[in-house]
C-alpha cells in the first residue's frame, strides 16, 4: 500500500470526511518519492475548531506515518466551509526548496 493510500485510509477512519483529496506532490520537489503531500479534507469533526486544532486532528489521525513525510499541506474545512468555497481544491504553490519547477516532470 502506498503512503498516499495509507493517508487516505487513516483520514477516512478518523475523520469520516464528506470530501477527501490526498495528492502526492513529491514530483514537484527534490526530496524524493512519496515525501510531499497535500490534503484537502472536509469533515464535521472540524466544527467549532480553530485551524491549529484541525491540523492537530489530522496529525493525530496519521500518527507515526507523519515521521515518514517531509511536508504535508493541510486544508481542513467543515462541510459548510467546503461548500461555501464552491468545492474547489486549493492550488499548491511552486516549490522553493530546490526542487523542480512546478509543472516539470522527470
Amino acid at each position: 500500500m502506498s503512503r498516499q493510500e495509507q493517508i487516505i485510509r487513516l483520514l477516512q477512519q478518523a475523520l469520516h470526511p464528506v470530501f477527501l483529496d490526498v495528492l502526492d506532490e513529491s514530483w514537484m520537489h527534490a526530496h524524493g518519492h512519496e515525501s510531499h503531500y497535500r490534503v484537502t479534507v472536509a469533515s464535521p469533526a472540524f466544527a467549532g475548531l480553530a485551524a491549529v486544532r484541525r491540523h492537530q486532528q489530522v496529525y493525530a489521525a496519521l500518527g507515526t506515518l507523519m515521521g515518514s513525510l517531509r511536508a504535508l499541506a493541510i486544508h481542513a474545512l467543515t462541510p459548510e466551509e467546503w461548500q461555501a468555497r464552491g468545492s474547489r481544491i486549493p492550488a499548491s504553490p511552486a516549490c522553493t526548496g530546490g526542487g523542480q519547477p512546478a509543472g516539470a516532470h522527470s
